[in-house]
């Protein structure tokens, strides 16, 4: 497929079986514009469709990050009512897109925000152990509701809870991260994405349709309960997000750095 400059790559091996999809927005710490938005649904509903693709590795181009949510220079238009919000985000996922091809995640840098609606679509995830997870929302007055429920199916109750609510004041480490089963295993690195791909093919080289059947089993034991609770989304959203101006400020007298790491 033609992807719009500045939004993500795409390389297909035939071979192996393996697509690797970037982030590929490094300026912008991989940050995602409405052009990346559409290009991801766009880009999981053709690989659906392309047989020699049997496996994805998702990540995000350069060190600094593997994505930062929602680019905060991307003017989104809302409804005038409180029973409903936009959200340019929310089907950026491939299991959105009715994609069970098993899709592993490459975790470099930072993940914050807005990263955890792809985090949480992927099967599993792979960490580099410079990699921080954190969810920066009520700082900057803002509810997190999307990105909580997706780590809530993926972490222990109170841990999801601590980096939903605690905001920039800390970042959860690589290492905490793979403590708490949020990532399934660690690697230096210039390690990561090799590591990565071996999985991958690994999983392409299985018969595809016992692959899929098992992604697809997997998400059936949660599919039910996720679905309920982002229903919810929307309204929450709706009701507890401060202004934009308001928003803006607080992101513009933000410090640079947490007070404190959960390592």
């Amino acid at each position: 497929m033609s992807l719009p400059t500045g939004t993500l790559t795409l390389d297909r091996d035939k071979d192996t079986g393996v697509a690797v999809v970037t982030l590929d927005r490094v300026r912008r710490h991989n940050a995602i514009d409405l052009a990346t938005a559409d290009a991801l649904v766009s880009l999981w509903r053709e690989l659906r469709f392309d047989e020699d693709v049997r496996a994805v590795v998702l990540t995000g181009a350069g060190t600094a990050a593997f994505c930062t949510g929602i680019d905060r220079n991307a003017d989104v238009p809302q409804p005038g009512s409180p029973y409903s919000v936009d959200d340019p985000l929310a089907t950026i996922g491939p299991k959105s897109n009715d994609l069970w091809k098993p899709v592993v995640a490459a975790v470099n840098g930072m993940a914050c925000g807005g990263a955890f609606y792809l985090l949480g679509e992927a099967d599993f995830i792979v960490s580099s152990t410079t990699a921080t997870y954190f969810d920066p929302h009520t700082t900057y007055g803002m509810v997190s509701a999307y990105e909580a429920v997706y780590m809530a199916q993926r972490m222990p109750f109170g841990e999801a809870a601590r980096m939903a609510l605690m905001g920039t004041a800390e970042r959860v480490g690589a290492q905490r991260a793979y403590e708490i089963g949020l990532v399934s295993e660690l690697t230096d690195p210039a390690d990561l994405l090799p590591s990565v791909l071996r999985t991958a093919e690994t999983l392409a080289g299985f018969p595809t349709e016992a692959v899929q059947g098992t992604v697809r089993a997997l998400w059936s034991a949660k599919q039910a309960a996720l679905h309920q609770a982002l229903a919810q989304a929307p309204a929450l959203i709706a009701l507890g997000n401060l202004p934009p101006d308001r928003q803006a400020a607080l992101f513009t007298s933000r410090r640079t750095s947490p007070d404190f790491r959960v390592r």
